[in-house]
C-alpha cells in the first residue's frame, strides 16, 4: 500500500461516499414511510393494528438478522454479503412499490429489513478496513456518523415529499433506481474480498439461537405497547429471548467456530460503546417520533411541512459530526461521547416544554438543533470507539454488535415511551382535560424519559475506551475455555 492516505485519493473519496450511501439508504428506511403511513392504510385496507407492521416489520428483521450478517461477512466477503444484501433490498423494495394488499406490503418491508441486515454490516466493516487509524480514519466516521444522524430527519422530510408529490408507493419505488446504481458502482470501487468458508466453519447451531432470540426481542419490545408490559405474552417474550441468548453464550465457548468469538467483546470500551450507542437511540426515537406527532396532530403541519421541519436538524448534525473529526486526535472519544450525549439531552428536555400553541422558531427549532448538536457528536465517537483496536477479521462482528444494539435501542424506546405517553394521555383524559393538552402532555412525559435515557448514556459513555484513532487493531488471544460471566453486550 501506498504511504499516501486512501481518502486523499479520488477513489478513496467515492468508496468512502459509496459506503455511507449504502447507509444512508438502510438508514433512511426505517424512517420515510412514516409519514405515508395514512395513505398506506387508505390504499391497501390496513388495519389500526396490523398499520404499525409496515415500520415494525423493517425493525423486526433489520435487527433480528444483524448479527449474523456481519458474520456472513466476515466469512464469505464483505463485498458479496453487500451485493446480496442490495439485490435483496431492492427487490423487496420493489414488491412493496407495487403492492396491491397489506401482507404482500408488511412481507417486503420485513425483506427489506434481511436484506439492509446484511448490507449494513458490509459497509461499515469495509469503511474499517479501508481507510487506516488515524485523522484518515476519523474523517471517514464523521462523514459516516453525520451521515446516520441526518438519516432520520431525511427521510421524514423526503417521505412527506414523495407522499404529497408522486404519491406514498414512491417512498418504496425510490430506492430502486438507487439500488441499482449501487450495483453498477460496487465491483468497480471495492475489491473483490470473496472468502470460502467450508459448511463446518459455520456456527448454524449459534446463528439459530441468537437470530431466534433477537428477533423475539425485538418482536415483544415492538408489541408491548399494545399488549401492556405485564402481559404475560411480554413476560415470556422478555424470558424466552433470555433464555435463548444464554443458550447461544453457552454455545459460542464451546464451538470451534463461534459466530460471535465471545472474545471480540474483551476489547477495551466495546461493551460500553455498544451500550452507549442503545441509549441514545432510545432518546433519539422518541425525538422523531414525538415531536413528528406533536407536529401533526397538535400544531396540525402538513406531512410536508412536518419532514421539512427537520432540515435544519439534518444541517447541524453533518457540522458537528465535521467539528468532531477534528476534535478527536486531541481529546478522544470519551469525553466527546460525554459532553455530546449531555448536550443531547439538554435538546431532548427544551422539546419537552413544548406546549400545546406552540411555535416552531421559539419552541421546536431551539431543542431540535440542540439535539442534533449532541447526536453528531455521540454517532462518530461512539463508531470510532466501537472499532477502535478490533483486527480486520472481527470487524463485521463489531460493526454488526454496534448496528445490532442501535435497532434494539430504537425497538426499546419506542416500547418504552409509547407506553409513558399513552398512560399520560390516557389519564388526563379521565380527569376531563381536552385532547390537544391531554395529548401533548403525554409527548413532553415521552421525550422527558428520552432525555434521562440520553444522561444515562453519558454515564456508560464514561466506560468506552479514549480513542484518538492512532491505535494499531488488537491482536486477540485465543479465547479462554470459559468465557467471563460478564461477556455479554
Amino acid at each position: 500500500m501506498s504511504d499516501s492516505p486512501f481518502l486523499a485519493t479520488r477513489r478513496g473519496k467515492f468508496t468512502l461516499a459509496l459506503l455511507c450511501g449504502v447507509a444512508f439508504l438502510d438508514f433512511i428506511d426505517a424512517s420515510i414511510v412514516n409519514i405515508a403511513l395514512p395513505a398506506m392504510q387508505r390504499a391497501l385496507g390496513f388495519s389500526v393494528a396490523g398499520l404499525q407492521w409496515v415500520p415494525s416489520g423493517y425493525l423486526l428483521t433489520y435487527g433480528g438478522f444483524m448479527l449474523l450478517g456481519g458474520r456472513v461477512a466476515d466469512l464469505l466477503g464483505r463485498r458479496r454479503v453487500l451485493v446480496a444484501g442490495t439485490v435483496l433490498f431492492g427487490a423487496a423494495s420493489a414488491a412493496g412499490g407495487f403492492a396491491q394488499t397489506a401482507s404482500v406490503m408488511v412481507a417486503a418491508r420485513m425483506v427489506q429489513g434481511l436484506g439492509a441486515a446484511a448490507m449494513l454490516p458490509a459497509a461499515l466493516s469495509l469503511l474499517t478496513t479501508s481507510f487506516r487509524e488515524g485523522p484518515e480514519r476519523n474523517r471517514a466516521f464523521a462523514v459516516w456518523g453525520g451521515m446516520a444522524g441526518a438519516a432520520s430527519g431525511a427521510g421524514v422530510l423526503l417521505g412527506g415529499v414523495l407522499t404529497d408529490g408522486l404519491g406514498w408507493r414512491w417512498v418504496m419505488l425510490v430506492n430502486v433506481p438507487v439500488v441499482v446504481a449501487l450495483l453498477v458502482v460496487v465491483p468497480l470501487l471495492l475489491p473483490d474480498d470473496r472468502r470460502t468458508a467450508r459448511l463446518r466453519e459455520f456456527d448454524a447451531p449459534g446463528a439459530l439461537l441468537v437470530t431466534g432470540a433477537m428477533l423475539l426481542l425485538v418482536f415483544t419490545l415492538v408489541k408491548a405497547p399494545d399488549v401492556g408490559w405485564g402481559a404475560v405474552r411480554t413476560v415470556g417474550g422478555l424470558a424466552g429471548s433470555a433464555v435463548l441468548l444464554t443458550l447461544f453464550v453457552l454455545n459460542e465457548t464451546r464451538s470451534a467456530h463461534p459466530l460471535l468469538p465471545l472474545d471480540t467483546l474483551r476489547i477495551r470500551g466495546l461493551a460500553a460503546a455498544n451500550v452507549t450507542q442503545l441509549l441514545v437511540l432510545a432518546g433519539g426515537a422518541a425525538m422523531f417520533f414525538f415531536v413528528s406527532l406533536y407536529m401533526e396532530s397538535v400544531l396540525h403541519y402538513s406531512p410536508l411541512r412536518t419532514g421539512s421541519a427537520y432540515l435544519p436538524l439534518c444541517a447541524c448534525v453533518g457540522v458537528a459530526a465535521g467539528v468532531t473529526s477534528k476534535l478527536l486526535p486531541r481529546f478522544g472519544t470519551r469525553p466527546l461521547i460525554v459532553v455530546g450525549a449531555l448536550i443531547g439531552s439538554a435538546g431532548l428536555f427544551l422539546l419537552s416544554r413544548v406546549p400545546v400553541g406552540g411555535s416552531y422558531v421559539t419552541d421546536l427549532l431551539p431543542g431540535l438543533l440542540v439535539v442534533a448538536l449532541g447526536l453528531g457528536v455521540v454517532f462518530v465517537s461512539v463508531t470510532a470507539a466501537a472499532n477502535s483496536g478490533v483486527p480486520a477479521n472481527r470487524a463485521g462482528v463489531a460493526a454488526a454488535l454496534l448496528n445490532s444494539s442501535q435497532q434494539l435501542g430504537t425497538a426499546l424506546g419506542l416500547a418504552i415511551m409509547a407506553v409513558l405517553a399513552a398512560d399520560r394521555t390516557g389519564h388526563l383524559l379521565k380527569l376531563g382535560t381536552d385532547v390537544p393538552h391531554a395529548t401533548t402532555e403525554g409527548f413532553q412525559r415521552a421525550l422527558l424519559a428520552g432525555a434521562l435515557f440520553t444522561v444515562a448514556a453519558a454515564v456508560v459513555g464514561l466506560g468506552v475506551r479514549n480513542s484518538r484513532g492512532d491505535e494499531a487493531a488488537a491482536s486477540l488471544a485465543p479465547a479462554p475455555a470459559a468465557a467471563p460471566a460478564d461477556t455479554t453486550v
